[in-house]
């Protein structure tokens, strides 16, 4: 071999090591950055349930009375909720890595003075400012997954991910409220703060700042969709705590829905929409959008109402109810690590439709708790199966609301996508609670139930027989959304719908 072949061959060989280099260095920092995203979803949505154990620590040591406790949960989920669609078009026209890093950095400021509150007060309004944070952060954290993976094979395992923690993070909550408050209920929040500080930290390095879409910002848009967004989802808490013919409920949902209707007509003229109305114009975004309502709806009132049979009738401590949902939190792992190959393979409809049955068969399980049900016998075989049913279903829905989007949507899609996730939660134990409530006439008769066993025995009965008949309307909302998974969605080449 000649001086000259022998360094051409010497000249590739180095190019081909840059270049295994340069790859891998790339696969490196998009595997961080996919790290720094999903943690910042899990922070946000774990909150939503990891105070639910806590809240009897937190009532005893704050003084905080019978009806005001419902606010420790409530505020963050109504900040959260009403300014989800705003947060998400902010991201689009300021700057997506922006709007992530100040709203993470309020949220995790916030999550210390919760978690230093000295009293009632203090705690409820660092909840307000939780949620803040959580409404700008969260819409930017799935835009910029969207923007950083822009490769079909990459997107998809990136959603998937996504999706994944998006999911699991109710299950998380309530496992780790469980752990965290045998310490003290003060842990729940202050966990937030030096994983926040992690997720700032490594945000800027690891993630790019997205195109900024500058124009004239929607304010009529803003202030509709936040003040009706607010209204509907107080309607909705308030219904839960205080039922629907208080006139204070009929007033706030009957404001929030006139201002929804009427923001459709505020959109379709301005130049640039809070809640573009193209996000709507497919058919399967638009089926999509239903499901995730609905599936988030039947999310939030099966934790709701299963900690209290499991507390109430079973009698577990705030540690083992947490613990019980283990198996659940590891089947939706594992489904939700299939999800994308199968929706590669087989497409979106089709894994939809498979992950909303198997919820639906949970739910229907779920109706025949009674008072002599066991852990094992009555609840696990649901478990197991609701949490299939999310590990598949919730990827193929994050993947078909975000696939095709222009980069100037992609923040407002991924706020209205979070948006009806906290109405579904919302609307779903509101409406439980109603149907509870309704079959529960006799329970409130027995206050010695805790001395008397006899008594006691028929207090868990009639405790398990409405969670059981509100469990019906559970079937219900996962039953329309397997008919709009069937019916609505279409079936779509996997690799057009990964695009």
């Amino acid at each position: 071999m000649s001086a000259q072949e022998l360094n051409a061959t010497t000249t590739r060989g180095a190019d081909r090591v840059a270049e295994a280099s340069s790859e891998e260095h790339r696969r490196r920092r998009l595997q961080i950055a996919l790290g720094v995203i999903v943690t910042c979803q899990l922070m946000v949505i774990i909150d939503a349930t990891i105070v639910n154990i806590a809240l009897a620590r937190i009532q005893s040591s704050l003084h905080f009375s019978a009806s005001s406790l419902a606010w420790v949960q409530s505020a963050y989920s109504l900040a959260f909720g009403g300014l989800l669609l705003l947060g998400g078009r902010a991201g689009d026209i300021f700057g997506r890595l922006r709007l992530f890093i100040g709203g993470l950095a309020l949220f995790t400021l916030a999550s210390l003075v919760a978690g230093l509150a000295p009293t009632a007060g203090a705690l409820v309004a660092a909840r307000a400012a939780q949620g803040v944070g959580a409404a700008f952060a969260a819409p930017a954290s799935l835009a910029l997954l969207a923007t950083t993976f822009t490769e079909g094979p990459e997107r998809q395992r990136a959603l998937g991910a996504f999706s994944m923690i998006a999911g699991l993070g109710l299950t998380l909550g309530l496992i780790l409220g469980g752990l965290l408050t045998t310490a003290s209920w003060r842990w729940v929040f202050v966990i937030n703060v030096p994983v926040g500080i992690a997720v700032i930290a490594l945000a800027r390095p690891f993630l790019t700042e997205t195109p900024r879409h500058p124009a004239q910002f929607d304010v009529t848009g803003a202030i509709v969709s936040t003040a009706g967004m607010t209204s509907l989802v107080y309607g909705f808490i308030r219904a839960a705590s205080d039922g629907w013919s208080d006139s204070l409920t009929v007033v706030t949902l009957a404001a929030g829905v006139g201002l929804l209707l009427g923001l459709p007509l505020i959109e379709a003229r301005a130049e640039q929409p809070i809640m573009p109305l193209r996000l709507f114009a497919e058919r399967l975004r638009a089926g999509a959008y239903t499901n995730m309502l609905l599936m988030s709806a039947a999310m939030g009132s099966f934790f709701f109402f299963l900690s209290i049979f499991l507390q109430k009738v079973l009698d577990l401590s705030p540690l083992r109810t947490g613990l019980a949902f283990l198996p659940m939190a590891l089947v939706q792992f594992g489904g939700a690590r299939t999800a994308p190959k199968l929706v590669a393979r087989f497409g979106p409809k089709a894994i939809t439709a498979v992950g909303t049955a198997s919820a639906l068969v949970s739910a229907v399980w779920l109706t025949q708790l009674d008072g002599a049900s066991s852990y094992p016998g009555g609840v696990v075989g649901p478990l197991i199966l609701l949490g299939l049913g999310i590990g598949l279903a919730f990827m193929p829905l994050n993947m078909v609301i975000l696939a095709g989007l222009p980069l100037r949507d992609t923040g407002s899609a991924s706020g209205l996508l979070q948006c009806l996730q906290q109405i579904g939660l919302a609307v779903g134990i509101a409406v439980l609670t109603t149907v509870y409530g309704t079959s529960l006439r006799n329970s409130a008769d027995h206050p010695d139930a805790g001395l008397d066993p006899q008594v006691q025995v028929q207090v868990h009965h009639e405790l398990a027989h409405g969670i059981a008949t509100s469990f019906i309307v559970l079937v219900a909302f996962i039953a329309v959304a397997f008919v709009v998974a069937v019916f609505v969605f279409k079936n779509r080449r996997p690799a057009a719908a990964g695009a």
